[in-house]
């Protein structure tokens, strides 16, 4: 599609946020690093390996919290309770420690606020303006609050996130479910939508679902992994799309 680097095929976007849109992955990573750290020490003491960036990319990023929480212990050989909704921030729960990374992670937002990626804004208005649907998809469950606190909201028809999943009862990445209802909210194929996503988990989902195109963010140096994953291209930015014809189009 020219000017957006997408096939002709494509009538829809749907986009990640955290990583894609706004530079809050950072954010819920550092989350994410502190809780898992200190639940370590509680229960290794000073020797224990700490939660690293490898671990976040492999295990947690794109994913539910629980999921997160439960994949991430998994593959420390550590088994929690399930615990339950009322479970306080820190227990030794599943969801006392999903609920601690979540304060923890809107105590750095409200300290920090929401940056956006300004390319990747400008990418979403090239396409809406192209007339090409658009809508965000995210595990989070605080995304509403994030597009708000960064002044996008308006510019996704739909928003399927992790308050819209749990009251349907969808799977999270790296199941396509999330990403194939935000296709039927818009009234458009799976093979019609392209996904774009920064994780691998992401990168799964959009290739499980037999979507028409899957764009690979690339920020922190995983193109080979992205590509292994499932994307058809990966870039830097969404910026880097546009770019790309540009240079078609001169050449």
């Amino acid at each position: 599609m020219m000017c957006l680097g997408l096939p002709q095929s494509v009538r829809a976007c749907l986009f990640d946020l955290d990583g894609v849109l706004t530079r809050t992955a950072v954010v819920h990573a550092a989350a994410w690093k502190e809780m898992f750290d200190d639940f370590l020490r509680g229960r290794e003491g000073e020797g224990f390996r700490p939660f690293s960036a490898g671990d976040y990319d492999t295990y947690v990023d794109g994913r539910p919290r629980a999921d997160g929480v439960r994949t991430f212990l998994a593959s420390r050989g550590i088994e929690l309770p399930e615990g339950g909704s009322d479970d306080p921030p820190g227990r030794e729960s599943v969801q006392g420690l999903g609920r601690r990374k979540n304060d923890l992670l809107l105590e750095k937002i409200r300290e920090q606020g929401v940056e956006v990626y300004p390319g990747s804004v400008r990418y979403v208005e090239e396409v809406r303006k192209a007339g090409l649907h658009t809508a965000v998809v995210s595990s989070s469950k605080n995304c509403r609050d994030v597009l708000v606190s960064a002044g996008i909201e308006d510019l996704f028809g739909v928003r399927i996130d992790g308050l819209v999943a749990e009251k349907r009862g969808l799977p999270g990445k790296p199941a396509p479910d999330t990403f194939l209802a935000a296709a039927r909210d818009l009234g458009v194929p799976a093979a019609g939508c392209a996904v774009f996503e920064d994780a691998l988990a992401g990168m799964e989902a959009g290739r499980a679902g037999n979507f028409g195109y899957v764009v690979g963010v690339d920020r922190v140096g995983q193109a080979a992994e992205l590509r292994r994953h499932g994307a058809d291209v990966v870039v830097q930015d969404l910026a880097d799309l546009t770019a790309q014809d540009r240079q078609e189009d001169s050449a």
